[in-house]
């Protein structure tokens, strides 16, 4: 099995900054993926950032420019910069990986518990 453990969390004034992390343990042959989820409340899930195995990044719009999401793959760790934030990215930020427990096996998604990020003044 796959852990993911996210830390950094919390509250912030807007315009500032907040720096999330998640490291992933277990039985990991190869981490294809890691990446950022958001949930506000009422809302559905949605991305927040993704870097792939060979250092490719994806943000949708509404983050470009503010987050930067990179990757330790050497401590199978990912992180978040968060800056400039808004009271709009107030949401449970979720962990998420792709990941091969074996040479032969498919990817697999898991989800971390969720770290709390709220920007209010």
């Amino acid at each position: 099995q796959v852990q993911l453990a996210e830390s950094g969390g919390g509250l912030v004034q807007p315009g500032g900054s907040l720096r999330l992390s998640c490291a992933a343990s277990g039985s990991i042959f190869f981490i294809n993926s890691m990446g950022w989820y958001r949930q506000a409340p009422g809302k559905q899930r949605e991305l927040v950032a993704a870097i792939i195995s060979g250092g490719n990044t994806e943000y949708p719009d509404s983050v470009k420019g503010r987050f930067t999401i990179s990757r330790d793959n050497a401590k199978n760790t990912v992180y978040l910069q968060m800056n400039s934030l808004k009271p709009e990215d107030t949401a449970v930020y979720y962990c998420n990986s792709a990941v091969q427990i074996g040479p032969r096996t498919p990817s697999y998604v898991y989800w971390g518990q969720g770290t709390q990020v709220t920007v209010s003044s």
